[in-house]
């Protein structure tokens, strides 16, 4: 008997999971984007046509039904840039995540901390991506390569004035300097770039595109700053900069 209601409940409850899964990604990806106000109001519309079907509101039923004739024409303009990006999200996933074990990543934290934190004192600008899950190969490319171990006295170089590679970012994957000098893509929002510098903008913009953790040092506050996935962390110190790669790395 229990055998038999385990095999007659488990398809719906697989079906319920990969539903919640899927509208949460959904609504992770139009977090902080201006079609999540679109996807609000879509919702808003949803409901009052369930109101109007409950209440058999014969007029409203008559518009629902005609403006949802066209709605799947609607949303792919609508949602026309986020549909873009999410497609290039799936063409940039790297089949195997790369989480770097504790033991491997520590050293290379601290130097790029320590190198942060050189920076700040020196007054020198940088502009610093690790690449995660997505792929950052497309901005390897614009840059030169490098592939080099993290060393703080090499991202301090590359950040001196002067240095042909210095106004560009910095990639970091699997642990090493793979480029320098790469040109990012400055985020799309008009309101926030007027409040913040081009590496700050790029840095944002970056995050817009790929869950890379980014790290600006501002030459004029002399703070550092990371970003992840839009989020941004102001004013940290090398200490905090370092437990918090660590803990978005879940390596704690």
């Amino acid at each position: 008997m229990l055998t038999n209601n385990i095999i007659l409940y488990w398809k719906p409850a697989l079906e319920i999971a990969i539903l919640w899964f899927i509208i949460y990604r959904i609504m992770l990806f139009f977090e902080g984007t201006r079609a999540l106000h679109a996807l609000k109001g879509i919702i808003i519309l949803l409901l009052a046509y369930l109101i109007s079907q409950r209440f058999d509101f014969f007029v409203l039923n008559w518009l629902f039904n005609k403006m949802f004739a066209i709605s799947v024409i609607a949303i792919l303009i609508i949602f026309q840039p986020e549909i873009r990006q999410g497609l290039a999200f799936l063409g940039k996933r790297q089949i195997f995540r790369y989480n770097p074990k504790e033991e491997d990543s520590d050293n290379f934290i601290k130097e790029l901390s320590l190198a942060c934190e050189n920076l700040t004192q020196n007054k020198l600008g940088a502009l610093i991506a690790i690449e995660k899950t997505d792929s950052l190969v497309e901005y390897i490319k614009t840059g030169e390569i490098v592939d080099s171990r993290i060393c703080a006295d090499l991202i301090q170089a590359i950040f001196t004035p002067n240095n042909p590679l210095h106004d560009g970012g910095v990639i970091i994957v699997r642990g090493r300097i793979a480029a320098a000098g790469c040109i990012f893509p400055l985020i799309s929002n008009p309101e926030l770039s007027r409040l913040f510098g081009t590496r700050h903008r790029a840095a944002l913009g970056l995050s817009e595109e790929t869950d890379a953790l980014l790290i600006v040092v501002s030459e004029e506050r002399s703070d550092i700053s990371l970003i992840y996935r839009k989020k941004f962390y102001r004013d940290i110190d090398a200490k905090q900069l370092e437990l918090k790669i660590k803990e978005l790395f879940k390596l704690e």
